[in-house]
C-alpha cells in the first residue's frame, strides 16, 4: 500500500476537531449545574507557564487547517491572533477549522509530501524539512497536544469527560473517503 499524508492526518484532526463542540457543550452544562463562572474555566491552565483554555482552541485550528493554508506554499508561521475569547467563539473557530478541513482534497494534501517546508518563527527560519515530516511530526503531535491540554484542563476543573468524548465519533471521518 501507497503512503497517503492525506489519510495519515486530514481523519484524525477531524476526528478529534469533530468531538471539541462536545466537549464545549460539557463545559458549559458544567458551569449551568455548578457554582463555577465560565471566567474560571475559559482561564484555567495546568500550570501558570502554560495557555489558557481558548489558545488550545486557537491551536488546534493553526496545527490543522491553518497548516493546509500554510503548506500549500513553501513556509509555516505560527499565527498567534484572534484567541476566542468565549464558548461561541471557540465553537466558531473549530467549524471554520472543519469546514477547511472538509474541502481538503487527497490530491492537495498529498502533493505537499515531498515540498521542502520552512518553519518560521520571529522573522527567522528555525527548521526546514519535507510538507510530509512536517504534518506528520510537527503540525499532527500539536495538534493532538493542544486538543489533550483542552480536554486535561476542563477535566482538572471537575468537568466530567470521558476519553469517548475526547475521541469523538471515531468512525466518523477516519472512514469516509
Amino acid at each position: 500500500m501507497a503512503f497517503d499524508l492525506y489519510a495519515a492526518f486530514v481523519p484524525t484532526t477531524r476526528q478529534l476537531l469533530g468531538a471539541l463542540p462536545g466537549v464545549i457543550a460539557k463545559a458549559e452544562e458544567f458551569v449551568a449545574e455548578n457554582n463555577c463562572s465560565d471566567a474560571e474555566l475559559i482561564e484555567a491552565r495546568l500550570a501558570d507557564d502554560m495557555w489558557p483554555l481558548p489558545w488550545h482552541v486557537r491551536s488546534c485550528w493553526m496545527h490543522s487547517a491553518y497548516a493546509l493554508d500554510q503548506l500549500a506554499g513553501t513556509e509555516f508561521t505560527p499565527d498567534f491572533t484572534s484567541i476566542p475569547d468565549s464558548w461561541d467563539a471557540m465553537r466558531a473557530m473549530i467549524a471554520e477549522a472543519e469546514d477547511r478541513l472538509a474541502d481538503a482534497t487527497p490530491e492537495a494534501v498529498n502533493s505537499i509530501a515531498e515540498r521542502k517546508i520552512d518553519f518560521v518563527l520571529g522573522g527567522e527560519t528555525r527548521f526546514t524539512v519535507p510538507g510530509e515530516r512536517f504534518l506528520l511530526g510537527f503540525n499532527l503531535p500539536n495538534f493532538q497536544f493542544h486538543a489533550t491540554t483542552f480536554y486535561d484542563i476542563l477535566r482538572m476543573k471537575g468537568v466530567p469527560l470521558s476519553k469517548r468524548d475526547y475521541m469523538g465519533n471515531p468512525a466518523g471521518p477516519m472512514f469516509q473517503s
